[in-house]
């Protein structure tokens, strides 16, 4: 018999969990998957009804509807696999009697998951503004566009690992992080870029990490906007440190999450 290498056990188990993630968002019924499909579109219908009725039309020198657009993807990615990573150990427990399964896997699983449905709604906006020949669609700068994406797909799982770790042995850290998914929707420059905020208050929404990404994926869509405010090196912190307590966390902990 041929011994497999840690590699390919690795991607073996990953294809295992990852369509296993999948039949389970599949199997949630026709209204479940509509709905994770065309969250974002409503989404966005809403918002721009919204910030027309509130702000008035007009006013903007940028495309509102692909400005949201854009943010809304990505922080949809972000919350998903942040939330879905919450409970990634428990919902799992059972499979970590297979040896070649490890908790971490499930999370990277989850990811991937959330990066496939994340490509297929993105190609979504993508065919439909083509196809109406929706003028603002098409990005200035995809490689930075793509960027963008990447490295808040890093940051998403290098946060979710702390969460999953955390929320493994406290219950409700997983709910204050569902709680505080509103706060951060509105608080992370989704549908206002941060040069609309007044002056004396831009530096406290700075603060968060997610608004340099959008910041950062706004700018290189929309000719109209810039990233003065993006703070690349504060982004790399927050990438980087979640990356590390994680690795550390997990390293040392990991034994104790199989036998929860």
């Amino acid at each position: 018999m041929t011994l497999r290498k840690p590699f390919q056990i690795f991607l073996a188990v990953e294809k295992a969990l990852f369509l296993r993630e999948i039949n389970k968002s599949i199997s949630v019924g026709k209204a479940g998957l509509f709905w994770t499909f065309f969250q974002p579109f409503m989404q966005v219908a809403l918002f721009v009804i919204l910030r027309g009725f509130i702000l008035g039309g007009g006013s903007e020198n940028y495309d509102v509807a692909t400005f949201m657009a854009s943010g809304f993807i990505a922080f949809n990615m972000f919350r998903d696999t942040l939330s879905g990573s919450t409970n990634a150990f428990i919902a799992n427990k059972q499979l970590f009697i297979y040896k070649q399964v490890k908790p971490i896997d499930t999370i990277l699983a989850r990811l991937l998951k959330t990066m496939f449905i994340t490509s297929i709604i993105v190609l979504m906006f993508l065919f439909i503004g083509f196809f109406f020949q929706y003028g603002n669609i098409a990005p200035q700068n995809i490689l930075m566009v793509f960027l963008g994406y990447l490295w808040l797909i890093v940051f998403s799982i290098s946060v979710s690992l702390v969460a999953a770790i955390g929320s493994a042995f406290y219950i409700s850290i997983g709910r204050v992080i569902g709680i505080m998914s509103f706060a951060l929707l509105l608080g992370s420059a989704v549908f206002f870029p941060i040069i609309s905020v007044p002056a004396e208050y831009q530096e406290y929404f700075l603060y968060n990490p997610l608004v340099h990404f959008m910041e950062m994926i706004h700018a290189a869509y929309i000719p109209e906007l810039d990233d003065r405010f993006v703070d690349y090196q504060f982004m790399m912190y927050w990438t980087v440190v979640p990356m590390f307590i994680g690795a550390w966390l997990y390293q040392k902990l990991e034994k104790r999450i199989i036998s929860l």
